[in-house]
């Protein structure tokens, strides 16, 4: 039977191939929109090889912007999977319950913590970065329209990048300011909001069963720590 984290390790990874392929056509514009080479449009090899200065200047950026985007997705999916291995999705615990938590572990807390402000941080400079791409896009539009396609193009292109730049954005900056742990992957930006069951079988070897239903302070015996405990009345 397929564990449920492998079922999200799947749905991330779809979701993704799926994404770079808009990511790949909304950066590198200087290759993909329709532009006039003379009387007919140029193809995407003519695009390439285009040595004006400032379609070269405009594919350079094309391509340092691209890389921004690809340094997102290593820290997101770096976070996603981070939190399909340490974390686990109740919809009997509201979103922000994860901090009264994940508090107890001192670790994953501060992991948590730098994953975010990471994924916070590389978006706000992606942004920038590609907020600029579109300018320069503009002028090289101007400079080469060739039809309605060209502005179509344009428009379709930065609005699938533009989207994904803002949910993405949405899930990091409330990540960051409620102190929580959003997916930028799963339907509707649900919250991992408990610790997951292999990770609470595996640190307390086996003594704790896998539902997460109540947790409470319990003072160890020998007074070493005190560690979250697991009601299972509702298993």
């Amino acid at each position: 039977m397929i564990s449920e984290d492998s079922k999200q390790r799947v749905k991330v990874l779809g979701i993704f191939l799926l994404q770079i392929y808009k990511i790949t056509t909304g950066t590198m514009m200087s290759l993909f929109i329709p532009q006039s080479c003379g009387e007919k449009m140029c193809s995407l090899t003519e695009n390439y090889h285009n040595s004006e200065i400032y379609h070269k200047t405009l594919f350079y950026w094309n391509t340092f912007s691209m890389f921004l985007f690809l340094l997102c997705y290593s820290i997101e999916l770096t976070r996603e999977e981070w939190c399909v291995k340490y974390l686990d999705i109740d919809n009997n615990y509201p979103d922000n319950s994860l901090k009264n938590i994940i508090i107890k572990e001192k670790v994953l807390d501060k992991k948590m913590d730098k994953l975010n402000k990471y994924y916070y941080d590389i978006l706000i400079c992606t942004s920038i970065t590609y907020f600029i791409n579109m300018l320069l896009t503009i002028k090289m539009i101007n400079d080469n329209y060739h039809s309605n396609s060209t502005i179509s193009c344009f428009m379709s292109f930065s609005l699938l990048v533009l989207m994904k730049l803002y949910n993405s954005c949405n899930v990091a900056y409330q990540s960051v300011k409620n102190d929580k742990m959003t997916s930028a992957y799963m339907a509707e930006f649900v919250s991992f909001n408990v610790l997951d069951t292999d990770y609470v079988n595996e640190k307390y070897n086996g003594k704790k069963n896998n539902r997460l239903e109540d947790i409470k302070d319990e003072e160890i015996v020998n007074h070493e720590e005190i560690i979250p405990m697991i009601d299972t009345k509702n298993i």
